[in-house]
């Protein structure tokens, strides 16, 4: 169900139910102000009405007094609640979405035609607040205690052996829970309102996370029930729904973006964001499974404590089970690593609870790990995983390439949530559609992609996948180039100009610090920065309004902007990001032309002239700088004061006709800078060994590359012999 209003109200004429209704109300608002008794159960009655069937024929806001304003509204707020409740938690809607839009829109208008009538635990206020500048350190009501893990099954039967010791002549039941794969949190209620949520820190003290987590629907902002506890404390784990997951990563890849790589980084990095409204509106739940600290007696098993948590309205697994034997817990273990892959959420292991809370007593805690709990976990996952959606990503040249996104699977150490598919005609090969099981590899032990298809017989397929005829983020037209698609939109596509700014702003461009993945998103996001040249024109207070900057981390990014006006034509063009146009191509041009305006005047003939600069490459270049919209662009970075080197001449590039191999880590270059330095002296840089290499420059660690060289007899220098070299 949405929770962003979706229908506009315009006032209607109160009908006699409406008119009825807003009587009732106001007398609603004056008993309680005179506590009568003998009104209570008729006004009861009146909100458990709204709440089963409420009525949105509304009478005009500014024909309300103060009494029916505020009956009104706690009316609302009443309302609203319960049928969260229904949705999130019981996952039985009663009311149409279209009336619940209604009912929040009504309180929305209510609240700021009557600012008093706003409270902290309005369902208004799950859309996020003001940013913060960091997340406070709060101490927990209670230890928020580690859980010893385990994949043996004869650490679980040690548990069993423990508790049966200490028991005495009480009860050694059990209780079994998923082991969620998501962030552990406390959240506090006061006389059954929200007060306050924070991370789990180091067990003892935390981040206060409370705004971020009053967006979550799953969390009440109320409790349920007559007898509340004035304070309690209880334990959850927020976590992000699979399909929720996937969908997050579609849009961050189609955009251009990092996709997350785990559903659980997903929700911990959302519950850490300064600003809630970043938070509001993301694929995230909560489950709870421990009562921490309460006012007043707590039930004296843990099976009562979870029927108590569901009494109060705070949402508890289903999965949960009892036990009392190994052999029922091994069952339970087996039947959840079944069912796994079929939940909508990431478990990694199932938990085992001594049920009786006097026996927890007696068998106490370690340093950080209670000695009556212990968490059974599963075999990871490894080299198979489902296709969960098949995207397509848009890449900083206007190259589309298929990304399957994946049931996050461990590889080799690493969690792997995305392989690409390389472009049509590989998806085709492969034969890669949405639902399929899959063997994930990591080619050169770093990039995964999907090796093979593995075969289910008797399971029915998805549709095969076909690249789309537009674009998906500007809808521009898509072009066919050999195996790849690609679209001419530049930069009039948002996903097409976050990888710009990144690439312009990589250190073998115009190297300016700071500005990074999530700084180029929210620049373009926040429509700060519509092109190019449009970096140069930002102000400190416009990046202070980023997320995650504060005054200081503003101005070095904007002094980092402001001190990248000067390069060396080469690195400007690269810089530029023109399809086909590497650090290679970028020195020949420059090299060939010297300026800026010489190479804007050339047309393809001319270009194509070049060595080693075909009829692609010369048409890239040449449509790039014919373009008029690129051309009011670099006249505009002209304007802002960027001022673009001239090339060496030819005659003056010393080390025309050597080459250099690079081995080792250098301690004043990175391998990129070294090579540029070699090509802008005119010599030639590659990567490995041959009969026409002329140095090998050595680092530290250099290799076998060194035995090659001495046996070809090639020289080999070490660095401060490579910048005597250069020097010269």
């Amino acid at each position: 169900m949405p929770k962003q209003p979706s229908v506009e109200l315009t006032p209607a004429r109160p009908s006699m139910a409406g008119r009825k209704l807003h009587n009732e109300q106001a007398r609603y608002a004056c008993c309680f102000a005179l506590q009568a008794d003998f009104y209570r159960d008729a006004i009861l009655n009146i909100l458990m009405d709204f709440k089963k069937n409420p009525d949105t024929d509304f009478k005009n806001i500014d024909d309300l007094n103060e009494d029916e304003a505020a009956g009104e509204a706690a009316a609302l707020r009443e309302g609203i609640n319960y049928h969260d409740h229904l949705y999130y938690v019981k996952d039985a809607p009663r009311i149409s979405d279209a009336k619940y839009d209604k009912l929040l829109k009504r309180l929305e208008d209510l609240e700021d035609a009557h600012p008093k009538l706003k409270t902290d635990d309005s369902p208004t206020q799950r859309v996020g607040a003001e940013p913060v500048s960091e997340l406070e350190k709060v101490e927990h009501s209670a230890p928020l205690l580690s859980l010893q893990a385990t994949l043996e099954a004869d650490a679980v039967k040690r548990l069993l052996d423990r508790a049966r010791e200490a028991a005495d002549s009480r009860s050694t039941d059990l209780v079994l829970e998923p082991k969620f794969d998501g962030l552990s949190v406390e959240v506090i209620y006061r006389e059954g309102k929200f007060e306050r949520g924070a991370t789990r820190g180091n067990g003892r003290v935390g981040e206060d996370i409370s705004r971020n987590l009053k967006t979550v629907h799953t969390l009440p902002l109320s409790l349920q029930g007559d007898e509340l506890p004035d304070r309690l404390a209880v334990r959850g784990e927020v976590y992000m729904p699979l399909d929720g997951f996937t969908r997050l990563n579609k849009q961050r890849v189609e955009s251009g973006r990092n996709p997350f790589a785990n559903p659980r980084n997903a929700a911990a990095g959302l519950m850490r964001q300064y600003e809630s409204r970043n938070v509001a509106g993301k694929p995230l739940a909560i489950f709870f499974y421990e009562i921490l600290a309460a006012d007043g007696d707590l039930p004296d098993s843990h099976e009562k404590v979870l029927r108590q948590l569901r009494d109060w309205g705070l949402r508890v697994t289903p999965l949960n089970k009892t036990a009392s034997s190994f052999k029922e817990i091994e069952k339970y273990h087996r039947k959840l690593v079944g069912r796994r892959d079929d939940l909508d959420y990431e478990i990694d292991g199932i938990v085992i609870k001594v049920d009786d809370r006097e026996l927890r007593e007696t068998l106490g805690t370690r340093d950080r790990n209670p000695r009556w709990a212990l968490a059974w976990k599963f075999e990871p996952r490894e080299e198979s995983t489902l296709v969960e959606d098949i995207v397509v990503q848009v890449g900083r040249t206007g190259i589309l390439t298929p990304v399957a996104l994946l049931q996050p699977v461990d590889v080799g150490g690493v969690t792997v949530s995305r392989a690409t598919l390389h472009n049509e005609r590989e998806a085709r090969r492969k034969d890669i559609r949405i639902g399929d099981r899959v063997k994930i590899i990591r080619a050169g032990d770093v990039i995964p992609e999907i090796a093979e298809r593995i075969k289910r017989p008797g399971r029915k397929r998805g549709d095969r996948f076909e690249m789309p005829g537009q674009c998906p983020v500007c809808d521009a037209a898509i072009t066919r180039e050999g195996a790849y698609h690609i679209y001419s939109a530049g930069l009039a596509c948002p996903a097409q100009l976050r990888g710009r700014i990144r690439h312009f702003a990589s250190r073998e461009a115009m190297d300016i610090d700071h500005l990074g993945e999530d700084a180029a998103d929210q620049l373009v996001t926040r429509g700060l920065v519509e092109n190019l040249a449009d970096l140069y024109q930002l102000k400190k207070n416009d990046l202070e309004s980023l997320e995650g900057y504060a005054e200081k981390s503003a101005g070095k990014l904007h002094d980092a902007i402001q001190d990248a006006k000067s390069a060396r034509l080469d690195r400007f063009l690269y810089a530029l990001g023109i399809a086909h146009v590497g650090h290679r191509v970028a020195r020949q041009l420059a090299g060939e032309f010297g300026t800026l305006d010489r190479l804007m005047k050339a047309d393809r003939e001319r270009l194509q002239k070049i060595p080693d600069i075909g009829a692609e490459i010369a048409a890239a270049t040449a449509d790039f700088f014919a373009d008029k919209d690129n051309r009011r662009i670099l006249q505009r970075l002209h304007r802002a004061g960027l001022e673009i080197g001239e090339m060496p001449a030819r005659d003056s590039q010393p080390l025309k006709g050597k080459t250099f191999v690079f081995s080792g880590a250098l301690h004043d270059f990175t391998r990129s800078e070294a090579r540029e330095q070699v090509e802008a002296l005119g010599g030639r840089a590659t990567s490995s060994i041959s009969g026409e290499t002329d140095y090998l420059v050595l680092g530290d660690s250099p290799g076998s590359k060194r035995d090659e060289a001495e046996e070809q007899g090639v020289d080999c220098i070490d660095e401060d012999a490579f910048k005597r070299l250069l020097e010269r």
